[in-house]
């Protein structure tokens, strides 16, 4: 079945909220845009280094919330409805958005530092309910689909916002006046849209809330712990804002003073950026076959630091002419002249492409939160990854200081540290967490031999609780395939000596499979394996098994053993009979092993199926009926 994200948009259980939280961060970024060009252009009697003070102390006012009451909001997020929530915080803004009006007004700018602050604490109480809201609203397989959607919208409103902003204040001699308006308009409309937000539960209602912000932050930071993938994945997510903190924070500077453009460029990279980041988020639930492909973030990675790399290597090139401005036989060029430069294109590409796969490396890291995390626990996982993310921002703005200045180095030499650090620190984090390299390895391999499609997965595959699914075994991927067409993690059981297979050992064991050995070859691993496969669904997760016991010597369906009847037994869980198809022949099976010829991949991008049909209650289900449904799914595509 065919779906588009974009169907998401005309979707209440999405679109007003969607609405909501892009007014929100355009809002914000009109505000501080407008402020920020007040301060450095347009306030009258201010020495440099005051105006530099000044844009600083804004910097640090705005950020300075998300360390003081990230814990809070977290636990108010779980604790009340988050539709009633939303349109609180949505008044709110209205009320900051008056105050801002009101600092324009009086051309105060202490006033309007506190009025950032207050939006800074706006978006703090924003940010949990953000991301916990989606699992709620959304199914599994939505997920990525969603926050591609939500991260595109986000990153074009601070594009728009930014421009917007910094238009309104620079281009009209009553800038103030009408930024003071945008604000309010922006800020009721904000409002309009979160009264459709449809209602979302509260998680842990009965939470007690922590008044001591300390204590607060210590405890909020503390649901990170024993949850390996989550907490890693948090640190990706705030690395990919440190990342992105030295690049934004440079752009401005990078444009006049290495490329030798004028302020026109600064959109223009700001915009190339951005618009690479939309476009990677989009493409991630295409990539995915929309399920949480976590093997996209290693090839994000990948991205970043290339195109990083390659942004330092097109400098000489393009910095010519920034040499012939500065030394007075050159005016500055716009942003027309600056793409028609020889080497700008090659810029203009670097830039948007690390955008690109900044947005694979950022979409499937919020997406594994939202589906890893306790949902009781979302928000406050969501609140520990803003405080988090605001310390890497805050490390980075000062590492930046530090190398452009003591240590001497060049904003393109900026960006190569930080596309080698970008480096050590994925290789450090696909180490701890060995499931993102196997992933991506599966997703290439996956991408490379096989087209798939794919029937009743969606609608057959319970989006939460414990469930069995069965499938036929025809070769040493299928448990990979699975995986990938599963919008939900999946324990797979499998045969202890293809388990024990060199190299795809080490994928399974990242994948979290179950071997398995008969009771006359190992009782004690069997006995093992089926406690595991127990402990898996009591804590309500799926588990895969292949009822044949072993690969098709025939690629004809073997008789399903009666190990199947043993889980239900114990737990009597929900089991969906699934097929694959066409898969017999292909490399990993053992057709050419039974013709007696080599075993070689013979058909690249061969189009197999994977399909699903309706539970079958734990209660009623026997091996025969379950072979009985595959034999009927597969049908004669063996």
């Amino acid at each position: 079945m065919s779906h588009s994200q974009f169907a998401l948009l005309t979707q209440r259980r999405f679109s007003p909220f969607f609405v909501a939280q892009s007014l929100g961060a355009f809002n914000d970024n009109v505000f501080k845009q407008a402020l920020v060009i007040l301060v450095t252009v347009k306030a009258v009697g201010l020495s440099s280094d005051e105006r530099s003070l000044w844009a600083n102390l804004a910097s640090a006012l705005f950020i300075l919330p998300f360390f003081l009451f990230s814990a809070t909001a977290g636990q108010w997020a779980e604790k009340y409805e988050k539709a009633r929530s939303i349109r609180r915080i949505k008044l709110l803004e209205i009320v900051i958005a008056v105050l801002a009006a009101v600092g324009f007004w009086l051309d105060s700018l202490p006033f309007l530092l506190g009025v950032l602050f207050l939006l800074g604490a706006q978006s703090t109480l924003f940010g949990p309910i953000k991301y916990a809201i989606l699992p709620q609203a959304l199914k599994p397989e939505e997920l990525t689909g969603g926050n591609g959607l939500v991260e595109t919208g986000t990153f074009l409103a601070i594009l728009v916002g930014t421009i917007f902003g910094g238009v309104l204040i620079s281009e009209f001699e009553n800038g103030p006046f009408l930024a003071s308006l945008a604000v309010i308009a922006i800020a009721v409309a904000g409002y309009v849209a979160a009264r459709f937000v449809p209602e979302a539960p509260a998680t842990a209602p009965d939470l007690t809330i922590d008044r001591n912000p300390l204590r607060a932050t210590l405890s909020t930071l503390a649901t990170l712990k024993g949850q390996r993938a989550v907490l890693n994945s948090v640190l990706g997510i705030s690395w990919f804002f440190f990342f992105g903190a030295l690049f934004l924070a440079q752009l401005p500077k990078y444009a006049i003073d290495v490329l030798g453009g004028d302020a026109t460029v600064i959109p223009l990279l700001l915009t190339l950026f951005s618009l690479g980041i939309g476009l990677g988020s989009l493409l991630c639930e295409t990539l995915s076959r929309r399920t949480v492909e976590i093997g996209l973030v290693p090839l994000g990675a990948i991205g970043m630091t290339v195109f990083g790399v390659d942004l330092w290597l097109a400098q000489p090139q393009a910095s010519v002419h920034a040499l012939e401005v500065a030394a007075g036989t050159a005016s500055a060029l716009d942003w027309r002249g600056f793409l028609a430069t020889e080497g700008s294109v090659r810029i203009a590409i670097d830039l948007a492409l690390i955008g690109v796969f900044g947005g694979f490396f950022i979409v499937p890291l919020f997406a594994l939160v939202q589906q890893r995390a306790p949902r009781e626990q979302l928000s406050r996982v969501i609140a520990a990854n803003n405080i988090v993310n605001a310390l890497f921002i805050v490390i980075a703005a000062g590492l930046a200081v530090l190398l452009l200045g003591p240590v001497g180095l060049s904003i393109p030499e900026l960006f190569l540290v930080t596309a080698a650090l970008n480096a050590v620190v994925a290789v450090y984090i696909f180490s701890l967490v060995p499931e993102f390299l196997m992933r991506f390895l599966v997703w290439l391999a996956t991408l490379a031999m096989y087209r798939i499609d794919t029937k009743g997965i969606e609608e057959n595959i319970p989006d939460e609780g414990a469930a069995l699914v069965v499938c036929n075994h025809v070769g040493y991927m299928d448990a990979l395939l699975l995986a990938g067409a599963i919008p939900r993690p999946v324990k797979f059981v499998m045969y202890y000596k293809i388990f024990r297979i060199p190299v795809m050992n080490w994928v399974f064991r990242a994948a979290g499979a179950i071997p398995i050995a008969g009771s006359k070859e190992d009782p004690e691993l069997m006995r093992r394996a089926f406690d595991r496969i127990d402990a898996a669904l009591a804590n309500g997760e799926i588990v895969g098994i292949f009822p044949e016991g072993g690969l098709t010597k025939d690629g004809e369906i073997a008789t399903f053993r009666p190990g199947v009847e043993k889980i239900l037994g114990r737990r009597a869980v929900p089991v969906v009979p699934m097929a694959l198809k066409n898969l017999w022949g292909s490399l990993f099976s053992r057709r050419d092993s039974a013709l007696g010829r080599m075993r070689l991949p013979r058909r690249f991008r061969a189009a197999i199926g994977i399909e699903a049909t309706t539970a079958v209650p734990g209660e009623v289900a026997t091996a025969a009926l379950l072979e009985e449904n595959v034999r009927a799914l597969r049908g004669d595509a063996a």
